[in-house]
């Protein structure tokens, strides 16, 4: 009898820490699917930074104005969305006069203009910052035998007070004057620094003058036409025209930059105080180390 209660108790004994062992199983498994529930709970967290994303590509950038930087603003837009940027961003090239009106609109993020602002543009408030430094070249028919002119000179032929070439050294044939259009920031430039402009700050020069569109127009003019002279910026310099010295100096990078070659300017992005932070970004890129290298292709870095 003694014997047979032990053995019952025994068994139940055994029983009661099986059921408790099956208890404690239960439990860590439980354990385990919800810690395999975690990586799902991030998931979901993933479509928000996706959101985050889709609301940034639709920030639309405008960027209008000179087309002298309209070009290398193309590739700076290029490797700058290349660093991840979802921007949306327009590049509209139509003169530095309409960069800088649409700057002060608002109707564009950022101005571009190949020029200093005057007294009446800088009192809308626009924030200016430098972006390069270009010179701007007076170019020939590489068959002229003219190498080097006065500033006053050139200032002299474009208002038309001199004619012909055997007036300053040449040969004996009309000069023909090659301007770019009204607006155009190169031209704008041009003219402040040579004075060719009256005192209602009107171009004064000559009438006469053939209106090209563009850097390329200027250059293609001037290759085709051997009594030609015009201006173009030092980056796009090639051996279809020949760039004369003024006053005994030649446009290089490093006579620019040591102020000895007269005709230069800068080249300026201009913006409203209250500039968004994505176009803010953009600036920033440009003037960085990265930005430069691209800017110098053209032009002279700031850097």
């Amino acid at each position: 009898m003694k014997r047979k209660f032990l053995a019952c108790f025994a068994a139940l004994t055994l029983g009661t820490m099986m059921f408790a062992g099956c208890s404690a199983n239960t439990g860590n498994e439980n354990k385990t699917n919800e810690a395999s529930t975690t990586p799902a709970t991030s998931a979901e967290a993933s479509p928000e930074a996706s959101s985050a994303d889709a609301t940034r590509k639709g920030v639309k950038i405008s960027i209008v104005g000179s087309t002298t930087i309209a070009e290398p603003m193309e590739k700076l837009v290029e490797a700058y969305k290349a660093t991840g940027s979802p921007d949306n961003i327009e590049v509209q090239g139509n003169g530095s006069s309409a960069g800088i009106k649409a700057a002060i609109d608002g109707t564009a993020d950022i101005g571009m203009a190949s020029r200093e602002l005057s007294e009446e543009e800088k009192g809308s408030g626009l924030v200016e910052t430098v972006i390069a430094y270009d010179g701007i070249a007076v170019v020939v028919n590489p068959s002229n035998g003219v190498a080097d002119l006065t500033k006053d000179q050139v200032k002299d032929i474009f208002e038309g007070k001199i004619t012909n070439w055997s007036e300053v050294g040449g040969v004996d044939k009309d000069i023909i004057v090659v301007t770019r259009e009204a607006g155009s920031g190169t031209r704008g430039a041009f003219e402040e620094i040579l004075k060719l402009l009256d005192e209602n700050k009107a171009s004064t020069i000559v009438e006469t003058a053939l209106v090209s569109e563009g850097t390329g127009a200027v250059m293609a003019t001037v290759a085709t036409k051997d009594a030609a002279i015009g201006f173009v910026s030092e980056g796009y310099l090639d051996d279809t025209v020949k760039a004369v010295a003024i006053d005994g100096v030649e446009c290089t990078v490093d006579n620019v930059k040591a102020g000895s070659y007269t005709i230069s300017r800068p080249l300026i992005l201009v913006a409203q105080p209250s500039i968004k932070a994505e176009a803010q970004e953009v600036i920033d890129f440009i003037v960085s180390d990265e930005g430069q290298k691209i800017m110098s292709d053209k032009y002279i870095s700031i850097k």
